[in-house]
């Protein structure tokens, strides 16, 4: 006898699959970047991470003062500089930030975008069954068109409306979220626009002394200042020459300035010489270089006469100390001062420099330390003579406007004593030698650089407040009506055929829809005075409609 087995064979189940753990981390790690919390968080870094930037000085900006930093903090001063303290926005933690908020901001706007553009491309969608729960609700008699009617009314009003047999429904106020999304798309154009002046943008800063022997040519070599980005090299700066030929200011009577401008010859090597005017604000254009006027001063033109009989002539800037006056001080330096024409060699000791404070109005009386007024109506040079080894031959760096203080302090420099000069006076010294205040050139104070992303920074700045304002002022909203025949049992207030019932909601917080959506009731029933007042509110921008 064969037994026969008609139970069901067993299926064993399939072996169920482990996790990527590494993709899971993967995708919630990318999740949360790409999260509004975390780009809020990103953006606050950024602006914590800039203070740094703010407050301590930057060597891309001003190296004289990372060095003065030194000087003064030198036990806080290297630990700042191993984390990139003095170089912040070049920084490694800076950019980490800044490539991460722009990643969380792209990450952020693509799926909202997409499903903006979604939203726009459908329909609105169908009167809920219980309207009367919706935060506004009415009912009123059908107008004569029924739901085409109604549909017209709301279509003047640019309203999306959809009728849908007896029910309209209908949407406005898509402008909140395009405005939010050309706000966040902005801000990701003003990112790069950043990146992009910084990786192919240059500047320099330079101080000119008007003269013909004191001519500027566009290398980095004749800076006193120079920063270049990383995609632009020296090679890359335009080839041009200038040379101030004449500076013009007007003062008020307080000292204010009321007005600059500045003439300069400039040559370049596809055009021909030619000259130029341009003032504070407005630069001057060479090709893809634009020449900024940031201020202007003083050049004393002292001459010194050594004991040999040799004159030399010094027109160094001097820089103005802040005041309204324009008070300056600077350092005229003689090295070579003191060498025999004969033997060619100078006694030891004998280098001779000055420092001074120019005053262009000076006051009648002592103390002699302050102009009272910018243009030189009384002219004075306060100076105080040095004698001794200067530290220049050392090849020892050191700032042109001051006199080293180190060899004062060791010694190698003695002052040997001080005169007030008026213009044209001559000062003779305990040795014999002479020195002569000639008088003064002016000199302005040139910022040079090229910015490429500073047109697309401005187009970006100006398309994110429109965004803005959409985001702040654009109210989304919804309104469906739905015609419905009339109970007699219940009251009507018609004796027509027909009511409609109406209902709206909006979507985001909006305390004036209850007067908008009152007016559109009125509109519908008829009342052309509220549907006139209405449109003029639409016009004048009281409420936002655009779609």
């Amino acid at each position: 006898m064969t037994v026969v087995d008609d139970r069901p064979e067993t299926v064993a189940p399939a072996p169920r699959r482990r996790p990527n753990r590494l993709l899971a981390l993967l995708r919630n790690s990318w999740r949360q970047l790409t999260s509004m919390r975390t780009a809020l968080i990103l953006l606050f870094l950024l602006a914590v991470a800039a203070i740094p930037g703010s407050v301590l000085p930057q060597r891309g900006i001003s190296p004289e003062k990372v060095n003065e930093y030194f000087v003064d903090h030198p036990d806080w001063a290297p630990r700042l500089d191993r984390i990139g303290a003095f170089e912040v926005f070049g920084s490694v933690w800076f950019s980490a930030i800044y490539l991460l908020l722009f990643t969380s901001l792209i990450g952020c706007i693509t799926p909202r975008l997409r499903d903006h553009i979604r939203a726009l491309r459908s329909r609105p969608p169908a009167a809920p069954k219980r309207m009367a729960r919706l935060p506004q609700h009415t009912v009123l008699p059908a107008p004569p068109g029924g739901a085409v009617a109604i549909a017209e009314v709301l279509r003047k009003r640019r309203w999306r409306v959809e009728v849908r047999g007896d029910e309209v429904s209908a949407e406005k106020g898509y402008l909140k979220e395009t405005g939010n999304l050309l706000f966040h798309t902005s801000l990701i154009a003003v990112l790069i626009s950043v990146a992009l002046g910084s990786w192919y943008g240059w500047s320099g800063n330079r101080l000119l002394v008007a003269g013909a022997d004191n001519s500027f040519c566009n290398t980095r070599q004749q800076y006193a200042e120079a920063k270049l980005g990383p995609q632009v090299d020296s090679a890359d700066l335009p080839r041009f020459c200038l040379r101030l030929d004449d500076f013009q200011a007007r003062f008020l009577p307080s000292g204010q300035p009321e007005f600059f401008n500045a003439t300069v010859t400039v040559d370049g090597p596809d055009e021909p010489t030619r000259s130029a005017d341009f003032s504070v604000n407005s630069p001057l254009r060479l090709g893809d270089a634009s020449v900024y006027l940031l201020g202007h001063g003083y050049a004393p033109v002292i001459r010194y006469t050594d004991r040999f009989g040799n004159s030399q002539v010094s027109d160094e800037p001097f820089l103005t100390t802040g005041d309204m006056g324009l008070t300056s001080e600077g350092l005229a330096a003689f090295p070579d001062a003191n060498v025999d024409p004969a033997t060619g060699q100078r006694a030891p000791n004998e280098q001779m420099a000055f420092t001074g404070i120019y005053l262009p109005t000076a006051p009648e009386q002592a103390p002699f330390v302050r102009s009272e007024y910018p243009t030189e109506r009384n002219p004075a040079l306060n100076l105080v003579a040095y004698r001794g080894n200067l530290g220049l031959d050392a090849g020892i760096p050191g700032s042109v406007y001051q006199l080293d203080q180190r060899q004062v302090r060791a010694g190698k420099v003695q002052e040997v004593g001080t005169k007030l000069l008026r213009k044209g006076e001559t000062w003779k010294l305990d040795d014999g030698t002479t020195v002569e205040f000639l008088g003064t050139e002016r000199y302005v104070t040139l910022s040079i650089r090229h910015d490429p992303g500073a047109t697309p920074l401005l187009i970006s700045c100006g398309f994110l407040l429109v965004g803005l304002m959409g985001s702040l002022f654009g109210r989304r909203r919804r309104v469906f009506f739905r015609v419905v025949p009339a109970d007699p049992a219940e009251g009507s207030p018609t004796d027509g055929s027909s009511l409609v019932e109406a209902g709206g909601l909006p979507r985001a917080d909006y305390p004036g829809f209850a007067d908008e959506f009152a007016q559109l009731i009125a509109a519908v029933n008829g009342d052309e005075r509220a549907s006139a007042g209405a449109d003029s509110s639409d016009r004048a921008g009281v409420r936002e409609g655009a779609e």
